[in-house]
């Protein structure tokens, strides 16, 4: 679902973490999980977002996501957008 957010369908930062991301998990031993600084999405579970160019003024699809869900970030602050101020709390 990240991928498709509008939130960072502009941002060349979150395209290039995509790729790259793609990248290293084609390369991972099974088991081995990326850090969070370099997956783009999914911003208040790993804190402050690293790309400073997202565009808040996009709605996020964020409650689209079953991680979302099963995990109740709904209930979060702040909720349903990422965070450019820290993580979620």
């Amino acid at each position: 679902m990240c991928p498709k957010c509008p939130v960072q369908a502009d941002s060349k930062c979150a395209k290039d973490k995509l790729n790259s991301l793609t990248k290293e998990l084609e390369s991972a031993r099974e088991g081995e999980v990326p850090e969070p600084q370099n997956v783009p999405g999914i911003y208040c579970s790993t804190g402050k977002a690293t790309c400073q160019d997202l565009n808040p003024k996009e709605q996020c699809i964020c409650y689209t996501c079953a991680v979302w869900k099963e995990y109740n970030l709904g209930d979060g602050t702040p909720s349903m957008y990422f965070c450019q101020n820290g993580k979620a709390v």
